[in-house]
């Protein structure tokens, strides 16, 4: 499938892509034979094959929910960088002045 170099343009231009002339032909090209594979590539009759959702089969690996005990606040905000009295203390993001 051959493919003009506006058309190569108009598809670089949806991605936000700037392209130079030269790009832009070497883009042709590619994006022509790729398209050309994807003709083929639908073209094979795959009507006896069944839908194949997922080729492995799956398994829950996630573990049960159990509840345990947590950390205690003291163990919670030992590693922190910064604490006051029990709480994280983190950089503000936002202020008032910008609201």
């Amino acid at each position: 499938m051959k493919l003009t170099r506006e058309e190569v343009r108009h598809v670089a231009e949806l991605a936000r892509l700037q392209l130079s002339d030269a790009e832009l032909d070497e883009y042709a090209g590619q994006l022509g034979q790729i398209l050309t594979y994807a003709q083929q590539v639908q073209s094979v009759d795959t009507s006896s094959v069944p839908p194949t959702p997922q080729v492995l089969p799956l398994s829950n690996v996630l573990a049960d929910d159990e509840s345990q005990e947590s950390l205690s606040n003291s163990q919670a905000v030992r590693n922190a960088p910064d604490s006051d009295d029990g709480y994280f203390r983190v950089i503000a993001v936002f202020d008032d002045k910008g609201a």
